[in-house]
């Protein structure tokens, strides 16, 4: 983390480390939807500038970040820190093996997939892992 921190090129892109356990971990990980109760941090990468856009150098810098964390990292990923484009993958990484369980009550309860526009999981009656 002290080697990419501070590598951005914006003065707005910045990085948040989640000290996490404490109430977090003392529920039963099946009992939410939630995963990676026992993880002990959080990593958030942000990339930012006021211009917007799709093109700015701290994009790579978070994807080298990224990359470079990926060995003392759990696989699984935290739900609010998804964009909507990441794709299903990303999705099923933060919910773990509650996707299937999840899509098939999104099937009971919202099988037009009207709730779409969040990290999306797709209500499937027949789910394969």
């Amino acid at each position: 983390m002290v080697e990419h921190s501070w590598r951005k090129n914006s003065p707005d892109s910045y990085t948040i480390a989640f000290h996490l356990g404490g109430a977090i971990a003392r529920r039963p990980e099946d009992e939410t939807a939630a995963s990676g109760r026992d993880a002990m941090h959080a990593l958030n990468i942000n990339g930012a500038w006021t211009e917007g856009g799709s093109h700015h150098p701290d994009i790579a810098w978070c994807r080298e970040y990224f990359a470079a964390m990926q060995p003392h990292a759990t696989g699984g990923v935290y739900m609010n820190f998804l964009h909507n484009d990441e794709g299903e993958a990303r999705v099923r990484a933060a919910y773990g093996n509650k996707y299937n369980r999840l899509a098939k009550i999104k099937a009971r309860y919202d099988p037009s997939n009207v709730f779409r526009s969040n990290q999306n999981i797709q209500p499937v009656i027949d789910v394969k892992p």
